[in-house]
């Protein structure tokens, strides 16, 4: 795997080492060792998958509070999604900081996600795939969101949301959101 930190300390895209031969290619997606080395969590304590039917479905931005903070892997399986983290750490040199990301099946690529950042993607295809390894079990009493559309964030989504889910509409705009 290759590993390549995004402007916000923690968080890191993750690249395939391809083997290719006349059968198709074999690649490590996932390796404790690995994650050690870069100071990553290579816990998992959950796996979970999203299917989405429609480009411009919007999820997000969501994250959990202590006790049950969580860092995430993510990788698009099927289709393509725009993934995008926030920095919610208010001791971070990049608070409030944003990124985003294409995650694809083409490009094979994952998102590591550190503990308090809030997280989200907009689907670019139909029936398009997340896988989510996480480190904390689902919490709903740490849950917590941030609205997508946020002006203090300002979030350039790629596609008109199409889809949404009332509870992610709902979110509080940052001002508004307990860290």
């Amino acid at each position: 795997m290759q590993f390549t930190e995004t402007k916000l300390k923690g968080a890191f895209i993750i690249d395939l080492e391809i083997k290719a031969d006349d059968r198709g290619f074999f690649a490590r997606t996932f390796c404790a060792k690995e994650f050690e080395q870069y100071g990553l969590k290579p816990v998992v304590a959950q796996c979970n998958l999203s299917f989405n039917h429609k480009a411009g479905t919007l999820r997000g931005m969501h994250f959990q509070t202590p006790p049950a903070c969580e860092t995430k892997l993510v990788r698009c399986t099927r289709g393509a999604v725009y993934d995008v983290i926030i920095d919610l750490r208010p001791d971070s040199p990049t608070y409030l900081q944003h990124i985003g990301v294409e995650l694809s099946a083409d490009n094979r690529r994952a998102l590591y996600v550190p503990e308090l950042f809030a997280h989200g993607y907009q689907t670019l295809t139909d029936d398009a795939e997340v896988v989510y390894q996480v480190t904390e079990f689902y919490t709903p009493g740490c849950e917590g969101g941030i609205r997508y559309s946020d002006p203090a964030v300002g979030i350039e989504w790629p596609l008109p949301v199409s889809v949404i889910s009332d509870k992610d509409a709902s979110w509080k705009l940052l001002e508004a959101v307990p860290v």
